[in-house]
């Protein structure tokens, strides 16, 4: 109701329809609804010219972007260990184009990004609030916490909700800082913060560090500021460890295990990393193997057990089967693409931040969220979920998308309001 409010009912089905897709994330593959609707919707209006990729370089960049995602998919199917897996993969995941397509004409006009913006951070606000509920009194939407870990609305035998939460913190920070200052972007990064340490991931703990830094820097603007800010906010963080580590037996565990880094030994890294130091070295085998293009995507496990050490305990010893992924983005790369499928990331890379510097000030402060959302999921300094995977990449397309509309908004608007001129010039003639 509040988008149709504010934008009229057509443009709000439309972008309900990008909404769902967060939404119904935490039900399995139900978010895939959203998606499969908004590719229909999008082919729709590439078949009746609404609009022209090849034209409008915000959409190009659309097409560019998928290129350098899609194209190592089928270059490794070529070589790939289990080829109708990749080719299925390649098939599969096709629709994410026109769905970015069908995303970009969604957003096309700069009135629907307020209500957007605002809907993904109340929708992130209230899985924030029931995970702060399984903390408090130990049950949630979705169930009892995990032994160690807070699980929220996503339930204990799906543990994502600390990266995922992270992922989102930029739209939830944002609309907090644009509705109620400085107070209230920080009453929001302690809403964050205590349900991402208590989420278990270190993976997301690190993401939610270098949000927390982007975001100082944005504040301030200048290094004499940042760096007592930032010793503000490393203060903060660690009172918050401590508090929370004295509340919760699970958080207590997974720093405990973090700490066995310290003793400085490889076996205990591997320890204090999950097993993550045999499947990195798994991945970088594969890659020596196959640096060309890999073992092919989603290949990994299939591949893990002639690259692992004899006793790895990954490997199944009846059906063979390893590690699904590398659990790194730049190793999953490498160990199923190989170096064409690292040129291509590459030269995506290369094209969203050139697009993001040739953008004006409106565009950037559209793209802020979206884009940061982005950097906290991909940056290779962290251990990763896998971006070929059917769940985490429709997560990282879904962003994707919204990140090239905020750039493409100018020349859709454009267009539009040029062609809601014409009609109401026809409307108003005798």
């Amino acid at each position: 109701m509040m988008l149709a409010r504010r934008v009229g009912r057509s443009e709000a089905a439309a972008l309900l329809v990008v909404l769902s897709v967060l939404v119904l994330l935490p039900i399995g593959r139900t978010s895939e609804l959203g998606i499969v609707i908004g590719a229909v919707v999008g082919l729709v209006l590439l078949l009746r010219h609404r609009f022209s990729p090849l034209a409008d370089p915000g959409l190009r960049l659309v097409l560019l972007l998928f290129a350098g995602y899609w194209l190592p998919i089928l270059l490794s199917g070529f070589v790939s260990v289990v080829p109708q897996k990749t080719w299925m993969t390649a098939l599969e995941t096709l629709r994410f184009l026109p769905f970015a397509l069908f995303v970009a004409w969604a957003l096309r006009r700069s009135s629907s990004w307020p209500p957007f913006m605002l809907a993904i951070a109340a929708v992130a606000t209230l899985w924030l609030i029931d995970a702060w509920v399984q903390f408090l009194s130990g049950n949630s939407l979705g169930g009892a916490p995990e032994l160690e870990r807070l699980a929220g609305i996503f339930g204990a035998d799906n543990l994502k909700l600390g990266p995922v939460l992270v992922v989102l913190s930029p739209f939830v920070l944002l609309v907090a800082r644009e509705r109620a200052g400085r107070v209230g972007l920080l009453l929001a990064y302690v809403l964050v913060l205590v349900p991402v340490l208590l989420a278990g991931s270190r993976a997301a703990w690190l993401s939610y560090a270098l949000v927390s830094v982007v975001f100082a820097w944005r504040e301030t603007k200048s290094l004499r500021r940042f760096l007592p800010l930032l010793l503000g906010i490393v203060l903060g963080i660690a009172l918050s460890v401590g508090s929370v580590w004295k509340a919760s037996e699970g958080f207590d565990a997974r720093m405990e295990r973090s700490l066995l880094v310290l003793q400085g030994t490889e076996h205990a890294f591997d320890e204090a990393s999950a097993g993550r130091v045999r499947i990195w070295s798994a991945a970088i085998a594969m890659f020596q193997a196959h640096p060309l293009a890999g073992v092919g995507v989603r290949g990994f496990r299939h591949a893990y057990a002639d690259y692992s050490e004899a006793g790895d305990p990954f490997v199944d010893p009846v059906s063979r089967i390893g590690a699904s992924h590398a659990h790194q983005i730049v190793l999953e790369i490498l160990s199923e693409t190989g170096l064409l499928g690292l040129l291509l990331w590459l030269g995506a890379l290369t094209l969203a931040l050139r697009a993001w510097w040739q953008a004006d000030a409106t565009q950037r402060a559209r793209a802020f969220a979206p884009g940061l959302a982005l950097v906290a999921m991909c940056f290779p300094l962290n251990t990763h979920f896998a971006f070929y995977s059917a769940w985490w990449g429709l997560l990282f397309w879904w962003l994707l998308a919204i990140y090239c509309a905020a750039l493409a908004v100018p020349a859709q608007k454009t267009q539009g309001e040029a062609a809601d001129d014409g009609r109401r010039q026809d409307q108003n003639r005798p």
